[in-house]
């Protein structure tokens, strides 16, 4: 995949390493960029990163395959992986998420070029150059934003930790853990449960034959019981 570059670019910034940053207004970035362009907008300011490492794509490739699999089988909506902008904040930050999921009842926001509002999950994948941006920049920006549920996931063999952030009555992200089994449950995905221990084996296992696991196939009963409606809140 191409990574295009400005042949002339306005006004290069002291980027972090595998990024080049250029001022550009919103309406410059969309004539510029592609459907291959894997950039970010934030006031005024256009990052392009480089393509991520293998362990980076292998995570997001695994939870995409098994966020997928759960919202299809109950129909809930749809997720998109990056390159596919966000823009959250009008005007001020149209970012990439690794991962986004957008809940049925707000498919509305979902144009062909973009989505035009928040997601109601959105996951980031924390490399060595997006770790301030991941947890601190996009965590306020997501929460102002009204994400429902941000998740940062770090696959470095140094690191190895994923936190999970839901959005408090108040409007505040609150960390939330994992239950007793090391477990943790989803907010917006009622019914399905994730074991940050999986992200980190090598092989990542098949997120297929996960949901034939016996652990996973009550987690399915009940929530097609009613238990754990697949409706996700507003």
């Amino acid at each position: 995949m191409a990574y295009p570059l400005l042949k002339a670019p306005p006004s290069p910034l002291p980027p972090p390493v595998g990024e080049q940053r250029f001022r550009m207004s919103y309406e410059e970035f969309l004539a510029w960029s592609d459907e291959d362009t894997h950039a970010e907008w934030v006031n005024g300011e256009v990052m392009v990163f480089m393509p991520p490492v293998e362990r980076h794509q292998a995570v997001a490739g695994f939870l995409y395959s098994l966020i997928s699999l759960f919202t299809d089988w109950f129909d809930l909506g749809v997720v998109r992986f990056a390159p596919f902008e966000m823009r959250h904040l009008p005007g001020r930050s149209s970012r990439e998420p690794d991962l986004l999921f957008l809940a049925r009842e707000h498919l509305s926001r979902l144009t062909p070029e973009r989505l035009e509002g928040p997601a109601d999950l959105v996951v980031e994948i924390i490399s060595p150059s997006s770790a301030f941006r991941d947890r601190v920049e996009k965590f306020a920006e997501y929460q102002e934003a009204g994400v429902p549920e941000y998740w940062t996931i770090d696959p470095r063999p140094t690191h190895q930790q994923a936190t999970f952030y839901q959005c408090s009555a108040a409007g505040r992200y609150e960390e939330v853990g994992t239950d007793a089994a090391g477990r943790y449950h989803a907010l917006v995905l009622p019914g399905f449960w994730l074991d940050p221990a999986w992200l980190w084996q090598e092989p990542l296992p098949n997120p297929t034959t996960m949901f034939l696991a016996p652990e996973a196939v009550q987690s399915l009963r009940e929530a097609m019981s009613g238990k754990n409606p697949a409706t996700p809140p507003e």
